[in-house]
This record gives structure tokens, sequence and C-alpha cells, in this order.
């Protein structure tokens, strides 16, 4: 049996836009809601620990799943439902060989960039609660952060290993993609 490709009226077309259009809702709620807290914590203190406010924040209710979780999830489905419904904007010749060469090197820069990030973040948040563990008391995951890239403005660890877990995921996701054969429009 030969595997079709997605095509716009198929009934799936409609489920993968619907999903991603549900993704997309939660990635911009998220966005408009973190700035805002991020802000008010800016005005009250004069800094901030990025993506605390989002991690520490669980929705629908109390011990369930939190901000940063959603955020995790929704952009993950919502790239692999635009990978889906959009392959038609890449198909057959639409991106020619230099221009696609320079998109597989600018993903697989990517790739190398957010497996890095992932790899650091993790190795810095193990490192943090071993450390407080071996001082006799188990410190907050949700609260460990680290000073960098900027010392007035740290990051949430477990927030940026979920963020740049994310990133690396689609970022290899698509550089795969980018290295199949292209599908063609005739098919």
């Amino acid at each position: 049996m030969k595997t079709r490709h997605l095509e716009r009226e198929d009934p799936a077309y409609k489920v993968f836009l619907y999903v991603f259009y549900v993704c997309a809702f939660v990635m911009a709620s998220s966005l408009v809601f973190g700035v805002y807290v991020t802000m008010i914590e800016w005005m009250e203190n004069g800094t901030y620990v990025m993506g605390e406010a989002i991690h520490n924040t669980t929705i629908p209710f109390e011990n369930f799943a939190r901000v940063s979780t959603w955020i995790f999830f929704s952009t993950i489905i919502g790239w692999y439902c635009v990978s889906r419904i959009g392959w038609r904007k890449t198909a057959g010749n639409k991106i020619p060989g230099k221009r696609m060469a320079l998109l597989q090197l600018m993903l697989l820069g990517f790739c190398i960039i957010t497996l890095y990030e992932v790899m650091y973040n993790f190795t810095v948040l193990n490192a943090q609660i071993t450390a407080g563990i071996i001082d006799g008391m188990v410190p907050d995951i949700d609260r460990l952060s680290v000073a960098y890239p900027d010392p007035d403005r740290p990051w949430n660890l477990v927030f940026a290993t979920k963020v740049f877990l994310a990133s690396f995921i689609i970022s290899a996701h698509a550089f795969y993609l980018s290295t199949k054969p292209r599908k063609s429009l005739d098919e």
C-alpha cells in the first residue's frame, strides 16, 4: 500500500489544523502570562528569574501540569502538526539546492546548540540537587536557578531544560525532514 500525503480534503488535515490552533493558543497565552508576571516581578523587586513564574504555576488545578509543561507539550505537538499540514510549502524543488544546503547547516547548528544547552542545564540541575542533598537538605527543585548567561537575570533550571529539550526535538526533526527526499507535488 502506497502512503498518501496529507491533502486539504482529508479529514485528518482538519484534525491537525485544529490541534495546531489549540497549541498556538496555549503558547500565546503562556507567553502573555509569563511576560505579565515577569514584568510585575521586575517592577516590584528589580530582578526576576527567567521562567520561574511559568514553571511554578499549575493549570488547571493545584498539583496538575505546570505552565512550562503545557508549553513543552504544545510546542512539540504544534510543530508536528505544522510539519504534516505544511508539507506542500517545501515539496518538490521549492527550496533550491543552495538554500536547502544553508537551511540544513542552520538546522544542524541549532541541533548542536540546543543539545549542548539541554546537557548543560540538566548537568547543573543535577549538580545543585546533589550539592543540596550532601549538605543535608533536599532543595526545592522547582526553584533552582543558574545565573547564566546574565548574572542579573538567572534562569530557572527546570524551565530552561524543558525549553531547550523542546527546541532540540523540533530542530532535530526539522533537520531530519530536510534531509529526506522531497515529496513530489504530483504524487
